[in-house]
């Protein structure tokens, strides 16, 4: 016999769903057909997130790593002059000439290599210095990689404690069932975020990542 789940605040069950249910239905792959910059069509896959799925997660955001294209181009940049600086100082070196047989008892004046233009000294500074960008920037990617990974290392704890929350439909609150020490009073999304995210050690995050209600966003 299935056992149901009365909302505390309503006193009702027809509309109260596990909240891990609500946050996966939240998180669907929609596929749609799209035209691309050529005209032709092409199958999209995308993930649609719900407001209401964001407002249950267990976790917070992962980092942006939209800076990583900076790195990218700083090391596209950093080989791109470091070629043309290579190929310049190539072209404007002086092969050394032959000479003439009946020339070779004389000493003739030796030409020195001509200089390449000013403008090529600077590409191995250019060059040098994207490097550096580069490695800075995957660096600080890395260091918030690694950050991520430490912070939520305790996240099946709060998991564990999240898959007991049930949410209400239509009073729009959070409650848990069956967690010791837990009652069941409801809770706005912020709370039981606060209450989910400091199980697993990231509570203090709660508070820069503020759970927004769907209803009022």
């Amino acid at each position: 016999m299935s056992r149901t789940h009365t909302c505390p605040g309503c006193g009702r069950d027809d509309r109260v769903q596990a909240v891990p249910a609500v946050y996966l239905a939240g998180r669907d792959a929609v596929t749609s057909r799209e035209r691309d910059s050529d005209g032709d069509m092409r199958t999209v896959t995308r993930t649609a997130t719900t407001g209401l799925s964001d407002a249950l997660a267990p976790v917070p955001q992962r980092p942006s790593y939209a800076i990583g294209c900076l790195g990218y181009l700083a090391a596209a940049v950093s080989f791109g002059t470091f070629l043309g600086g290579a190929l310049a100082g190539k072209w404007f070196r002086d092969e050394p000439a032959h000479e003439p047989p009946e020339l070779s008892g004389w000493h003739m004046p030796q030409d020195h290599p001509a200089d390449p233009p000013p403008a090529f000294e600077f590409l191995g500074w250019i060059s040098a210095f994207a490097l550096l960008a580069a490695v800075l920037v995957f660096t600080m990617l890395l260091r918030r990689r690694t950050a991520f990974a430490r912070v939520t290392r305790r996240r099946h704890v709060a998991e564990e404690l999240w898959s007991h929350g049930w949410y209400c439909h239509r009073c729009g609150t959070v409650h848990f069932e069956g967690v010791p020490g837990e009652d069941r009073t409801p809770l706005t999304f912020q709370r039981f975020r606060e209450k989910v995210w400091e199980h697993g050690g990231y509570g203090d995050l709660a508070a820069e990542q503020r759970a927004v209600d769907p209803g009022r966003s």
